[in-house]
């Protein structure tokens, strides 16, 4: 019985765990190797922004949606939470803080891949 106890306490914590990691997976586009966020949607970085700091508010938040971590994540690897001006928290690969881009209508699409020349697709 304590076998059994022990087992879903152990699945219980690691699920829990899994829900602070980033949501951050790779995808294939015509660029090659990109990554996703875990609906397979093209992240991106933004030359504007500053080392864990985003640039990218108000209406450009709109077009270029922050990828979002929720309260507790933390960090992992090259995976990062910066505070956002609003308080709210973002995922940032290598420093970089990540977008997805409202025009990209399915996984693999890179529409916004050097958009106005300061916009590009994360890479592995």
């Amino acid at each position: 019985m304590k076998a059994k106890s022990l087992t879903v306490f152990a699945a219980a914590l690691l699920l829990s765990t899994a829900a602070f990691a980033a949501p951050v997976k790779q995808g294939q586009s015509a660029l090659g190797a990109v990554l996703t966020d875990e609906k397979g949607m093209t992240l991106y970085t933004f030359d504007k922004d500053t080392p864990g700091m985003s640039a990218c508010v108000d209406a450009c938040a709109q077009n270029w949606p922050p990828l979002m971590a929720a309260s507790g994540a933390m960090a992992e690897g090259d995976y990062t939470v910066i505070k956002r001006a609003d308080g709210s928290m973002q995922w940032a690969y290598k420093g970089k803080p990540l977008y997805t881009w409202m025009k990209d209508a399915r996984p693999g699409d890179i529409t916004g891949e050097g958009f106005k020349d300061i916009w590009h697709a994360a890479r592995p």
